[in-house]
C-alpha cells in the first residue's frame, strides 16, 4: 500500500497496488499546475484509491477534447490527482505527494514538444511529442 498527503495534511490518501504507468508530462496545463517544466504522476486504478479529507476539483478540456479533472487540497492548494475522461476508472497521483516517491521511476515523457529547454530529462527515457495512442488496459 502507498500513502500520501497534501502539504498541510488536510487531505490524505492510500493506494493499493502498483501503478499502470509513471510519466512526466510537459503539456502547458501541467506546467501551469506544477509551476515547473513538467508534472510527474503515477496512474492507478481508481478502485484502489481511498481519500480522506475535503478536496477541490477543477475541470478543463484537453486539446483532444477530453475532460481533465484536477483534484487538489482547497486549504494549501497541493495538486493531488488528475483524471481524464478518455481513461475512465483510472487516476493519476502527483508523485511529489506520495510519502515515499523514490520507489517509483518515470517510464515515459509526454508532450515533449512543449518541454522548456531548461527542463532536462534523461535522454534514455521514452519520449513522445504528444499523448501516445495508449490506454491503461493495454498495459495489463
Amino acid at each position: 500500500m502507498r500513502t500520501g498527503h497534501c502539504l498541510c495534511g488536510a487531505c490524505a490518501y492510500e493506494i493499493d497496488g502498483d501503478p499502470v504507468v509513471v510519466a512526466h508530462c510537459h503539456c502547458r496545463d501541467c506546467q501551469r499546475l506544477s509551476g515547473a517544466g513538467h508534472s510527474t504522476g503515477a496512474m492507478f486504478p481508481q478502485s484502489g484509491v481511498r481519500l480522506r479529507g475535503e478536496v477541490g476539483r477543477y475541470e478543463l478540456e484537453s486539446e483532444l477534447g477530453n475532460t481533465v479533472t484536477r483534484v487538489f487540497c482547497p486549504a494549501c492548494g497541493s495538486p493531488l490527482f488528475g483524471m481524464n475522461s478518455a481513461m475512465p476508472g483510472y487516476m493519476t497521483v502527483t508523485l511529489g505527494t506520495l510519502d515515499t516517491p523514490d520507489d517509483l521511476t518515470p517510464q515515459v515523457a509526454i508532450f515533449a514538444r512543449s518541454r522548456p529547454s531548461w527542463d532536462a530529462m534523461d535522454p534514455a527515457l521514452a519520449t513522445f511529442d504528444a499523448q501516445p495512442e495508449w490506454k491503461p488496459d493495454a498495459a495489463a
